[in-house]
This record gives C-alpha cells, structure tokens and sequence, in this order.
C-alpha cells in the first residue's frame, strides 16, 4: 500500500541557513524563485562541499568536476555499477556541469554539502509503531475520541532533533536490509550488545519487520536541510505496527551509532522533527485512524 500525496511541494528546510555543520549561509531564495522554471539571471548559489565528504570516503563520490579524479563516467538517471543513481520522482536534468540538478528546484547552494552522492541520496525510514495503552487498554484523546497512536524516535546527535531512525541505503543493499539495520543501529544500539541479546532480537526483528506487516506510507523526495541544488536526499517510509503490543512494546530501546537519545513519543500535530518526517507520521495517522 503506498500513501503518497500527489500535492506539489516547495522545499523550505532545504533553502535554510547555515548550512548543517558550518556557518555557510546559503544565497536566499524566495518562494516564487524556486522553480527552475521561472528565469533569475541574479541567482548567484554558494558552492559548499563539506571537508568529510572532500576527503574521499568509500560512501562518497569523487568530484566529478575535475576530470583528473575520474576513474569513469557517471551514469546519471540510471543503475551504475551498484550505485542506484535513479529518482523516485522519475528522470531529473542535468545542469550546465552536466551535473544532476534538483527536481524540487533551487536550494542557495550547489555541490554536495554533506551528502555523498551527486544527484539523489537514498534513505529508508522505518516508522515503528504501537496503540499508547492503559490497564490492558488502548488510550483514546478526549477531544478527537480516536486511540493515541506512538512511535520510536531518536534524537540525532548532528542537530540534537528529534527524527524517525533511518539512514541511509548503502551500495547495492536491498531496502530491508536497511530498514532492520538502521532501526537496529540507531534506536536499538544492536551494534554493542552481546550476544544472547542478539538473538532474541533478531527474533523480534523477524516479527516486527515481516513483510506482512510493512506498510509503505512515502517513497519521494525529503525537504532536508542538507540539500543542495545538486544533491538532495529521498527516502522510502515504511510503518511496522504492532498492533497487540505484545512484540515491539517489549524492546529495550538503548540510543546507538547518530543517536543521542531514542523513546516512545505520543504522536499529535504539536510534534517538531527532523527534514519531513513529521508528514511521514501524519499519513500513518490518517492509514491508522488515529489522533492527531
């Protein structure tokens, strides 16, 4: 099932400044400047290109503005190598650097910022949720009368946020390999604990990540603050319900790897989080019928 809304969307968190991570501030773009389409001889972006990403690390690609550094042509809008270098929203334009430039529209900045890849940067976000419960029962909101609905959230260590723990796909990895890995990592520290720990976890995995109980709530574009005019992140959001609370309820949550923090968070309109997640939990509200 796939909760997409076919509403256009004009990136704001993306256009904001500074930059995550520096004190760069990006060429200010108003609404209305958005659009590729609408010409602006004036648009003058800054060109940031973070010092991690300069160092070449195995996650990040090369300048591929400098011929000299090239070990092979990029294949834009295509499956290169085990690099999946394709839109979800479909094919996007190359700029004058044949470059990817962002389908969602200017940004204030180009180059890749934090981001490691030139075009889109894929990340899964697994949405995992359970009925805030009271004596055995479900907790229902005295204003709307419908069940109060909560998440795992993590609070991110890079801008002290508070987010959904997801992460990014890594080279030729399925995206449920991803979602249990990243969900492990970050709200469940599985990387630290021992090892009996391990297999009672990965027995709860089994239930919680089924394929029977995934449910595609987003697969599109992120207005993140670390976009640029020629990166940008997208995502695909997946809700794990547990609808007994008898498996998730039951996890001993320890924050891990980009996590400061991680608890159970009630979910309402008055939640604040990272990039565009509180949309993400808002279409698993309308799929659940619950409070909002």
């Amino acid at each position: 099932m796939l909760c997409d809304t076919g509403t256009p969307m004009i990136h704001i968190k993306a256009r904001s400044s500074p930059y995550p991570g520096s004190q760069v501030k990006r060429f200010p773009v108003h609404n209305d400047k958005v659009r590729w389409s609408r010409e602006w001889a004036e648009y003058d972006p800054v060109d940031y290109t973070a010092e991690i990403v300069k160092s070449g690390p195995e996650w990040a690609d090369p300048d591929f503005r400098d011929s000299r550094r090239l070990k092979h042509v990029p294949r834009f809008n295509a499956l290169d190598g085990v690099i999946n270098r394709r839109s979800y929203l479909g094919a996007y334009d190359l700029d004058k650097d044949n470059l990817p430039r962002n389908p969602m529209g200017r940004t204030g900045m180009i180059s890749r910022g934090l981001l490691g890849k030139w075009g889109p940067n894929h990340a899964a976000d697994p949405i995992v949720t359970r009925w805030k419960r009271e004596g055995g029962g479900k907790v229902i909101h005295k204003l709307s009368g419908k069940p109060i609905l909560q998440f795992i959230s993590i609070e991110r260590k890079d801008c002290k946020q508070w987010a959904i723990p997801g992460g990014m796909v890594d080279a030729g990895e399925q995206l449920s390999a991803t979602l249990k890995r990243e969900f492990g990592e970050e709200a469940l520290n599985s990387l630290k604990l021992p090892g009996p720990e391990k297999v009672r976890m990965r027995k709860q995995f089994r239930a919680i990540f089924s394929k029977e109980n995934a449910v595609k709530i987003y697969t599109g574009y992120v207005d993140d603050p670390r976009n640029t005019d020629n990166a940008w992140m997208e995502t695909q959001a997946v809700n794990f319900h547990d609808d007994a609370g008898d498996s998730v309820g039951d996890l001993n949550l320890h924050a891990g790897d980009d996590a400061g923090d991680v608890q159970w968070f009630d979910i309402d309109q008055n939640l604040q989080l990272y990039a565009s997640h509180t949309g993400f939990l808002k279409m698993v509200v309308e799929l659940r019928d619950a409070h909002w």
